[in-house]
Protein backbone atom coordinates (compact mmCIF):
# COMPACT_ATOMS: atom_id res chain seq x y z
CA UNK A 1 0.00 0.00 0.00
CA UNK A 2 1.51 3.33 -1.11
CA UNK A 3 0.40 5.42 1.85
CA UNK A 4 1.44 8.83 0.59
CA UNK A 5 -0.15 8.33 -2.79
CA UNK A 6 -3.37 6.91 -1.38
CA UNK A 7 -3.69 9.81 1.04
CA UNK A 8 -3.17 12.27 -1.82
CA UNK A 9 -5.73 10.51 -4.04
CA UNK A 10 -8.23 10.48 -1.17
CA UNK A 11 -7.73 14.18 -0.43
CA UNK A 12 -8.02 15.13 -4.10
CA UNK A 13 -11.21 13.11 -4.51
CA UNK A 14 -12.82 14.92 -1.56
CA UNK A 15 -11.86 18.28 -3.01
CA UNK A 16 -12.83 17.48 -6.61
CA UNK A 17 -16.21 15.98 -5.70
CA UNK A 18 -16.88 18.60 -2.99
CA UNK A 19 -17.78 15.96 -0.43
CA UNK A 20 -19.17 17.52 2.76
CA UNK A 21 -19.89 15.30 5.74
CA UNK A 22 -19.34 17.96 8.38
CA UNK A 23 -20.29 16.69 11.84
CA UNK A 24 -21.70 13.38 10.54
CA UNK A 25 -21.26 9.97 12.18
CA UNK A 26 -20.36 7.45 9.48
CA UNK A 27 -20.55 3.66 9.65
CA UNK A 28 -18.54 2.01 6.89
CA UNK A 29 -15.97 -0.75 6.42
CA UNK A 30 -12.26 -0.89 7.12
CA UNK A 31 -10.21 -3.04 4.77
CA UNK A 32 -6.77 -3.47 3.23
CA UNK A 33 -5.00 -2.07 0.20
CA UNK A 34 -6.83 0.59 -1.78
CA UNK A 35 -10.01 -0.18 0.16
CA UNK A 36 -8.39 1.25 3.29
CA UNK A 37 -9.30 4.69 1.96
CA UNK A 38 -13.03 4.52 2.73
CA UNK A 39 -13.02 5.65 6.40
CA UNK A 40 -10.20 8.09 5.61
CA UNK A 41 -12.21 9.76 2.83
CA UNK A 42 -15.18 10.12 5.20
CA UNK A 43 -12.97 11.76 7.83
CA UNK A 44 -11.30 14.04 5.27
CA UNK A 45 -14.80 15.13 4.23
CA UNK A 46 -15.43 16.39 7.77
CA UNK A 47 -17.13 13.45 9.49
CA UNK A 48 -17.10 13.84 13.25
CA UNK A 49 -16.56 10.13 13.86
CA UNK A 50 -16.06 7.19 11.50
CA UNK A 51 -16.64 3.60 12.54
CA UNK A 52 -14.81 1.20 10.25
CA UNK A 53 -16.05 -2.37 10.68
CA UNK A 54 -13.87 -5.25 9.64
CA UNK A 55 -13.22 -8.96 9.89
CA UNK A 56 -10.43 -11.32 8.86
CA UNK A 57 -10.57 -12.31 5.17
CA UNK A 58 -8.25 -13.79 2.56
CA UNK A 59 -7.17 -10.20 1.88
CA UNK A 60 -5.79 -9.66 5.38
CA UNK A 61 -6.12 -10.18 9.11
CA UNK A 62 -7.87 -7.80 11.46
CA UNK A 63 -4.49 -6.63 12.72
CA UNK A 64 -3.39 -5.91 9.16
CA UNK A 65 -6.55 -3.89 8.58
CA UNK A 66 -5.91 -1.94 11.76
CA UNK A 67 -2.29 -1.30 10.79
CA UNK A 68 -3.04 -0.12 7.27
CA UNK A 69 -5.94 2.05 8.43
CA UNK A 70 -3.77 3.60 11.12
CA UNK A 71 -0.93 4.33 8.67
CA UNK A 72 -3.18 5.89 6.06
CA UNK A 73 -5.23 7.87 8.58
CA UNK A 74 -2.05 9.18 10.18
CA UNK A 75 -0.70 10.27 6.81
CA UNK A 76 -4.01 12.03 6.08
CA UNK A 77 -4.13 13.64 9.55
CA UNK A 78 -7.48 12.11 10.57
CA UNK A 79 -6.50 9.25 12.88
CA UNK A 80 -8.32 10.77 15.87
CA UNK A 81 -11.72 10.44 14.16
CA UNK A 82 -11.52 6.83 12.94
CA UNK A 83 -12.32 3.76 15.04
CA UNK A 84 -11.84 0.25 13.68
CA UNK A 85 -14.20 -2.34 15.17
CA UNK A 86 -14.87 -6.06 14.76
CA UNK A 87 -18.32 -6.39 16.31
CA UNK A 88 -21.62 -5.96 14.47
CA UNK A 89 -22.63 -2.44 13.32
CA UNK A 90 -25.82 -2.82 15.40
CA UNK A 91 -23.77 -1.54 18.33
CA UNK A 92 -23.46 1.96 16.86
CA UNK A 93 -25.98 2.47 14.05
CA UNK A 94 -28.44 4.25 16.33
CA UNK A 95 -26.00 7.17 16.31
CA UNK A 96 -25.17 7.02 12.60
CA UNK A 97 -26.03 9.58 9.96
CA UNK A 98 -24.48 7.46 7.17
CA UNK A 99 -24.35 3.66 6.86
CA UNK A 100 -22.58 2.55 3.69
CA UNK A 101 -23.69 -0.65 2.00
CA UNK A 102 -20.14 -2.02 2.14
CA UNK A 103 -19.03 -5.62 2.54
CA UNK A 104 -18.05 -5.63 6.21
CA UNK A 105 -21.15 -3.64 7.18
CA UNK A 106 -23.61 -5.96 5.45
CA UNK A 107 -26.14 -7.37 5.86
CA UNK A 108 -28.16 -4.21 6.30
CA UNK A 109 -31.20 -6.26 7.24
CA UNK A 110 -34.48 -5.42 8.91
CA UNK A 111 -32.98 -5.86 12.37
CA UNK A 112 -30.19 -3.36 11.68
CA UNK A 113 -32.50 -0.91 9.93
CA UNK A 114 -34.88 -0.94 12.91
CA UNK A 115 -32.06 0.48 15.03
CA UNK A 116 -31.24 3.29 12.62
CA UNK A 117 -32.64 6.79 12.73
CA UNK A 118 -35.13 7.60 9.99
CA UNK A 119 -32.90 10.56 9.07
CA UNK A 120 -29.97 8.25 8.28
CA UNK A 121 -28.92 7.57 4.69
CA UNK A 122 -27.55 4.51 2.90
CA UNK A 123 -25.34 5.09 -0.17
CA UNK A 124 -25.17 1.88 -2.19
CA UNK A 125 -21.55 2.47 -3.34
CA UNK A 126 -22.49 1.09 -6.78
CA UNK A 127 -24.99 1.86 -9.53
CA UNK A 128 -28.60 1.10 -8.65
CA UNK A 129 -29.13 -1.45 -11.45
CA UNK A 130 -26.45 -3.69 -9.91
CA UNK A 131 -28.71 -4.48 -6.96
CA UNK A 132 -30.36 -7.04 -9.23
CA UNK A 133 -27.17 -9.10 -8.90
CA UNK A 134 -28.57 -10.09 -5.52
CA UNK A 135 -25.39 -10.07 -3.43
CA UNK A 136 -25.70 -6.73 -1.69
CA UNK A 137 -27.64 -7.83 1.41
CA UNK A 138 -29.88 -4.79 1.78
CA UNK A 139 -33.49 -4.98 2.97
CA UNK A 140 -34.42 -2.18 0.59
CA UNK A 141 -38.17 -2.23 1.22
CA UNK A 142 -37.61 -2.02 4.98
CA UNK A 143 -35.29 0.94 4.51
CA UNK A 144 -37.75 2.82 2.31
CA UNK A 145 -40.65 2.03 4.66
CA UNK A 146 -38.71 3.65 7.51
CA UNK A 147 -37.99 6.75 5.43
CA UNK A 148 -34.28 6.02 5.22
CA UNK A 149 -32.94 7.54 2.02
CA UNK A 150 -31.11 5.16 -0.32
CA UNK A 151 -29.46 5.88 -3.66
CA UNK A 152 -26.86 4.38 -5.95
CA UNK A 153 -23.64 6.01 -7.14
CA UNK A 154 -23.38 7.31 -10.68
CA UNK A 155 -20.19 5.44 -11.52
CA UNK A 156 -20.14 7.07 -14.96
CA UNK A 157 -19.93 10.61 -13.60
CA UNK A 158 -16.76 12.21 -15.04
CA UNK A 159 -15.25 12.64 -11.58
CA UNK A 160 -15.98 9.02 -10.64
CA UNK A 161 -15.57 7.38 -14.06
CA UNK A 162 -15.18 3.87 -12.66
CA UNK A 163 -16.57 2.21 -15.79
CA UNK A 164 -13.61 3.51 -17.76
CA UNK A 165 -11.40 1.22 -15.66
CA UNK A 166 -13.32 -1.90 -16.69
CA UNK A 167 -11.19 -2.31 -19.80
CA UNK A 168 -8.02 -2.09 -17.70
CA UNK A 169 -9.40 -4.73 -15.35
CA UNK A 170 -10.21 -7.01 -18.28
CA UNK A 171 -6.67 -6.53 -19.60
CA UNK A 172 -5.24 -7.54 -16.22
CA UNK A 173 -7.37 -10.68 -16.25
CA UNK A 174 -6.34 -11.58 -19.80
CA UNK A 175 -2.66 -10.89 -19.10
CA UNK A 176 -2.90 -13.36 -16.23
CA UNK A 177 -4.60 -15.83 -18.58
CA UNK A 178 -1.48 -15.81 -20.74
CA UNK A 179 -2.01 -13.36 -23.58
CA UNK A 180 -0.57 -9.97 -24.48
CA UNK A 181 -4.07 -9.16 -25.87
CA UNK A 182 -2.74 -7.40 -28.97
CA UNK A 183 -3.76 -9.27 -32.15
CA UNK A 184 -5.92 -11.58 -30.03
CA UNK A 185 -9.56 -12.31 -30.90
CA UNK A 186 -11.82 -11.64 -27.92
CA UNK A 187 -15.58 -12.18 -27.86
CA UNK A 188 -17.21 -10.13 -25.10
CA UNK A 189 -20.39 -11.82 -23.87
CA UNK A 190 -22.14 -9.10 -21.89
CA UNK A 191 -25.77 -8.26 -21.06
CA UNK A 192 -25.21 -5.06 -19.06
CA UNK A 193 -23.76 -1.53 -19.37
CA UNK A 194 -20.19 -2.81 -18.98
CA UNK A 195 -20.10 -3.90 -22.64
CA UNK A 196 -19.03 -0.67 -24.36
CA UNK A 197 -16.28 -0.03 -21.79
CA UNK A 198 -14.89 -3.55 -22.10
CA UNK A 199 -14.92 -3.29 -25.87
CA UNK A 200 -13.14 0.07 -25.99
CA UNK A 201 -10.48 -0.95 -23.46
CA UNK A 202 -9.66 -4.19 -25.26
CA UNK A 203 -9.70 -2.54 -28.69
CA UNK A 204 -7.33 0.18 -27.49
CA UNK A 205 -4.90 -2.58 -26.45
CA UNK A 206 -4.95 -3.99 -29.97
CA UNK A 207 -7.40 -6.87 -29.61
CA UNK A 208 -9.85 -7.83 -32.33
CA UNK A 209 -13.06 -7.44 -30.34
CA UNK A 210 -16.54 -8.76 -31.03
CA UNK A 211 -19.43 -8.28 -28.65
CA UNK A 212 -22.76 -9.99 -28.06
CA UNK A 213 -25.34 -10.41 -25.34
CA UNK A 214 -26.17 -13.97 -26.41
CA UNK A 215 -24.42 -16.94 -28.00
CA UNK A 216 -27.47 -17.60 -30.12
CA UNK A 217 -26.80 -17.26 -33.83
CA UNK A 218 -23.01 -17.28 -33.59
CA UNK A 219 -21.10 -19.61 -35.86
CA UNK A 220 -17.91 -21.62 -36.01
CA UNK A 221 -16.14 -19.02 -38.16
CA UNK A 222 -15.81 -16.47 -35.35
CA UNK A 223 -13.50 -18.74 -33.34
CA UNK A 224 -12.37 -16.34 -30.59
CA UNK A 225 -9.19 -16.98 -28.65
CA UNK A 226 -10.97 -15.84 -25.50
CA UNK A 227 -14.63 -15.64 -24.53
CA UNK A 228 -14.82 -12.86 -21.92
CA UNK A 229 -17.97 -13.49 -19.89
CA UNK A 230 -19.49 -10.44 -18.20
CA UNK A 231 -23.10 -11.31 -17.49
CA UNK A 232 -25.05 -9.89 -14.58
CA UNK A 233 -25.05 -12.46 -11.73
CA UNK A 234 -28.32 -14.27 -11.16
CA UNK A 235 -27.50 -16.54 -8.22
CA UNK A 236 -26.82 -19.46 -10.58
CA UNK A 237 -24.35 -20.04 -13.45
CA UNK A 238 -24.79 -17.45 -16.21
CA UNK A 239 -23.99 -20.03 -18.90
CA UNK A 240 -26.03 -23.22 -19.01
CA UNK A 241 -24.52 -26.65 -19.44
CA UNK A 242 -25.80 -26.71 -23.01
CA UNK A 243 -24.13 -23.37 -23.76
CA UNK A 244 -20.83 -24.54 -22.30
CA UNK A 245 -20.99 -27.73 -24.35
CA UNK A 246 -21.75 -25.68 -27.50
CA UNK A 247 -18.75 -23.41 -26.93
CA UNK A 248 -16.42 -26.36 -26.29
CA UNK A 249 -17.63 -28.17 -29.40
CA UNK A 250 -17.82 -25.16 -31.74
CA UNK A 251 -14.65 -23.36 -30.62
CA UNK A 252 -12.39 -26.07 -29.13
CA UNK A 253 -9.42 -23.72 -28.80
CA UNK A 254 -11.34 -20.96 -26.99
CA UNK A 255 -10.68 -20.13 -23.34
CA UNK A 256 -13.64 -18.89 -21.29
CA UNK A 257 -12.57 -15.98 -19.09
CA UNK A 258 -14.86 -15.12 -16.19
CA UNK A 259 -15.04 -11.37 -15.64
CA UNK A 260 -18.44 -11.17 -13.92
CA UNK A 261 -21.22 -13.72 -13.54
CA UNK A 262 -20.81 -17.19 -12.03
CA UNK A 263 -19.46 -20.07 -14.13
CA UNK A 264 -19.67 -23.75 -13.18
CA UNK A 265 -16.12 -25.08 -13.34
CA UNK A 266 -17.15 -28.70 -12.90
CA UNK A 267 -19.39 -28.40 -15.96
CA UNK A 268 -16.59 -26.74 -17.96
CA UNK A 269 -14.21 -29.54 -16.98
CA UNK A 270 -16.81 -32.10 -18.01
CA UNK A 271 -17.10 -30.70 -21.56
CA UNK A 272 -13.40 -29.95 -21.96
CA UNK A 273 -13.75 -26.16 -22.02
CA UNK A 274 -10.66 -24.37 -20.79
CA UNK A 275 -11.23 -21.44 -18.46
CA UNK A 276 -9.63 -18.69 -16.42
CA UNK A 277 -9.18 -18.06 -13.55
CA UNK A 278 -8.67 -21.59 -12.25
CA UNK A 279 -10.53 -20.92 -8.98
CA UNK A 280 -13.95 -19.33 -8.85
CA UNK A 281 -14.40 -15.98 -7.12
CA UNK A 282 -17.08 -15.70 -4.46
CA UNK A 283 -20.60 -16.05 -5.92
CA UNK A 284 -21.69 -12.85 -7.64
CA UNK A 285 -18.24 -11.27 -7.42
CA UNK A 286 -15.91 -10.18 -10.19
CA UNK A 287 -12.92 -12.38 -10.92
CA UNK A 288 -10.66 -9.33 -11.00
CA UNK A 289 -10.91 -6.68 -8.30
CA UNK A 290 -10.95 -3.00 -9.27
CA UNK A 291 -7.76 -2.35 -7.29
CA UNK A 292 -5.65 -5.04 -8.98
CA UNK A 293 -4.45 -2.80 -11.83
CA UNK A 294 -3.99 0.10 -9.35
CA UNK A 295 -5.84 2.04 -6.63
CA UNK A 296 -7.39 4.83 -8.70
CA UNK A 297 -10.71 3.17 -9.52
CA UNK A 298 -11.32 2.14 -5.91
CA UNK A 299 -10.56 5.60 -4.53
CA UNK A 300 -12.92 7.21 -7.05
CA UNK A 301 -15.66 4.68 -6.38
CA UNK A 302 -15.51 4.96 -2.60
CA UNK A 303 -15.36 8.74 -2.82
CA UNK A 304 -18.32 8.73 -5.20
CA UNK A 305 -20.35 6.65 -2.74
CA UNK A 306 -19.56 9.02 0.10
CA UNK A 307 -20.44 11.95 -2.15
CA UNK A 308 -23.85 10.31 -2.59
CA UNK A 309 -24.14 10.14 1.21
CA UNK A 310 -23.40 13.85 1.50
CA UNK A 311 -26.01 14.67 -1.15
CA UNK A 312 -28.65 12.48 0.54
CA UNK A 313 -27.99 14.29 3.82
CA UNK A 314 -28.69 17.62 2.08
CA UNK A 315 -32.30 18.79 1.79
CA UNK A 316 -33.45 18.40 -1.85
CA UNK A 317 -34.06 22.15 -2.16
CA UNK A 318 -30.44 22.82 -1.18
CA UNK A 319 -28.81 20.36 -3.57
CA UNK A 320 -26.92 21.89 -6.46
CA UNK A 321 -26.98 20.64 -10.05
CA UNK A 322 -23.39 19.53 -9.49
CA UNK A 323 -24.48 17.44 -6.50
CA UNK A 324 -27.41 15.60 -8.03
CA UNK A 325 -25.36 14.35 -10.96
CA UNK A 326 -23.64 11.92 -8.57
CA UNK A 327 -26.94 10.26 -7.61
CA UNK A 328 -28.19 7.14 -9.34
CA UNK A 329 -31.74 7.06 -8.05
CA UNK A 330 -33.53 3.77 -7.44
Amino acid sequence: MEVRRLARLARESVEDMRIRLDGAVVVTEAATGAYAVTPVIAALAGAEHVYGFTRATRHGSVEEVRRQTRELATQAGVLDRIEVRTDRPSSVVAHADVVTNSGHVRPIDGELLALMRSTAVVPLMFEAWEIQAGRFDLALDDALDRGIRVAGTNERHPLVDVFSYLGTMALKLLFDAGTSVRNTRVLVLCDNPFAAYLESGLSAAGAEVHSTSSLEGLGRGLAPDFLLVSRTPTGSPVLTGAELEWVARTWPDTVAVQFWGDLDRESMDAVGLRYWPPSAPAPGHMAVLPDQPGPEAVVRLQAGGLKVASVLLTAPADRTAFDVEFLDEL
